[in-house]
């Protein structure tokens, strides 16, 4: 295999789509806790520590997943060739002394998030992931952990640790509807999912209860007066999307699981508008 069929081979073993996103979901939770102007750099730090980490545990669950990829996913850069499983144990380790390099320049709160992350980046595939709903939590945690780094990084966790909060439980939904829609390829892999373990109805029934919980919690940032009426605004529609996505979810777990990918999207977006809005010097 030629040497641009190996970088590319390289390049999509950390998904870099997903790593950038994890990248600007960092940049939220600076931007909420107010830090990115005055903290560009250690901003900045955390933003690339977050891109790097993202691709590392891509590459190594990628290794960890390979002969199950041969079956299931033959088109990935493992399988086909395009990197050895020692080559993607090496580029995965390589990205993670990046995000550890880039982590120790931040304060010591980010740096403690930052070493649980990779230590859950890590053992993700090979440990939790096959446990019934733990895998969904660690995924969960991870993604919300994102803001809540962010916030660290700049000295001011509080506005991103609701974030944080609200984002780790609507994601833990969305998984568990996920698990849902995936059900019958799980039971034929022998995975033992949540809807394997305790059944479809019941896991709806969690992720229902979960994400009830977060849009309960949801106007806090508006009643600690941390943030206006436009963040208000904002965060209204996204609840009652989401609420419309676990209802849409025990007919058809597909559609409930995108909608309530929109949901959280405008969630997040609540936040930066309520943010925007603080710096602009309105209350509304």
């Amino acid at each position: 295999m030629n040497v641009g069929a190996r970088i590319r081979g390289y390049a999509e073993l950390a998904r870099p789509g997903n790593a950038i996103a994890a990248g600007v979901l960092t940049f939220v939770g600076a931007f909420v806790a107010g830090g990115v102007a005055e903290q560009s750099v250690d901003a900045g730090a955390a933003i690339m520590a977050t891109v790097l980490a993202t691709g590392a545990g891509n590459a190594i669950n990628d290794y960890f997943d390979r002969e199950i990829d041969r079956i299931n996913q033959p088109d990935r850069p493992i399988p086909r060739g395009a990197v050895t499983p020692t080559g993607a144990l090496w580029y995965s380790g390589a990205l993670f002394v990046g995000a550890i390099v880039l982590a120790l320049l931040l304060p010591r709160l980010a740096l403690a998030i930052a070493a649980i992350n990779l230590l859950a980046l890590i053992a993700y595939t090979k440990l939790f992931k096959g446990l019934p709903g733990v895998g969904n939590a660690v995924v969960a945690y991870l993604g919300g952990s994102a803001f809540l780094f962010g916030g660290a990084a700049v000295g001011n966790i509080g506005p991103s640790a609701v974030l944080f909060a609200l984002a780790a439980l609507s994601t833990l939904t969305r998984e568990i509807i996920k698990d849902v829609e995936d059900i019958a390829g799980d039971r034929e892999e022998g995975l033992n999912t949540l809807p394997i373990a305790i059944g479809e109805r019941r896991s709806l029934h969690i992720a229902t209860a979960l994400l009830v919980v977060a849009i309960v919690a949801s106007p806090l940032p508006y009643l600690l007066e941390t943030f206006g009426a436009a963040y208000l605004a904002v965060v209204v529609p996204a609840d009652a999307l989401m609420l419309l996505a676990v209802a849409k979810s025990y007919d058809n777990p597909t559609i409930g699981q995108t909608y309530l990918k929109y949901g959280m999207f405008v969630a997040v977006l609540a936040f930066v508008v309520g943010r925007a809005a603080v710096v602009g010097g309105t209350t509304i």
